[in-house]
């Protein structure tokens, strides 16, 4: 299986920086939306032992840095060192959880999108609140923080609303740099689901990652288990996407 390059590293960590307070800790990125203190999605520990093997002093540094009554992931990517590591996260009372698959693909076209759900992108303050509404509600997040996800093109990225009639439906976003994209910020309300929204802005954002100059896109959604929904894994999939790894998701409370 492939493996993700620096640079596609890179640009899934500054698109998250975009709407977070971002530390640098024991060699690691600490990642936190103070809004949502219950999101481990949100609330990240990023590059344990990625650039070079981790030591647990960095290690203990890094989970420090950790605002308290946080639930948050200790993200370990493929490839991360040393082989102690997650013995060292499970000794401070971390335990695995939700993995991520990551994703890449090129820019050419993605097949076509079979709904009736219109796809806009997002200009106006109304259709900022609209998207950041969609997303908060598809993932379950507390209202606090649809501020922050409004806020999202500030820090660099590009979003999209797919409508039934003027209802929103669905909504996903893009950030690129480097000539890398990276796509997230996608969810669909529970009324809308199985109506194509999904497909339909994955297609959007690859023709605007082609027109940006970028030559490659990336993404990431919950690994495949059995006790997991996996549409948006096939909709990724059918989209023309490669699976290239999981990164481990160990999940700790402060």
């Amino acid at each position: 299986m492939a493996v993700a390059t620096s640079r596609e590293e890179r640009i899934g960590l500054e698109a998250s920086r975009a709407f977070s307070t971002a530390i640098e800790a024991g060699g690691a990125t600490v990642l936190c939306v103070h809004e949502a203190p219950e999101s481990p999605m949100l609330n990240r520990v990023v590059g344990l032992g990625a650039e070079r093997p981790a030591t647990e002093s960095e290690v203990d540094a890094a989970l420090a840095a950790i605002g308290p009554g946080v639930t948050y992931y200790a993200a370990v990517a493929p490839g991360a060192r040393p082989a102690e590591l997650r013995a060292w996260l499970r000794a401070r009372g971390l335990s695995p959880g939700w993995g991520w698959m990551v994703f890449r693909r090129g820019v050419e076209d993605a097949p076509p999108a079979h709904t009736t759900l219109r796809v806009t992108e997002v200009v106006t303050s109304d259709e900022r609140a609209a998207f950041a509404r969609v997303v908060r509600v598809s993932y379950g997040l507390p209202e606090a923080v649809e501020a922050t996800i409004a806020n999202a093109p500030e820090g660099g990225w590009q979003c999209w609303l797919a409508l039934e009639g003027d209802e929103p439906a669905g909504a996903a976003a893009l950030f690129a740099a480097d000539g890398a994209a990276y796509l997230g910020l996608a969810g669909t309300l529970p009324e809308h689901r199985d109506k194509g929204a999904q497909t339909a802005l994955l297609a959007a954002r690859i023709r605007r990652a082609a027109q940006l100059g970028c030559d490659v896109v990336v993404t990431e959604t919950g690994e495949r288990r059995d006790d997991r929904p996996s549409n948006s894994y096939r909709n990724i999939l059918r989209a023309g996407f490669k699976e290239l790894g999981v990164t481990e998701n160990w999940i700790g409370r402060t």
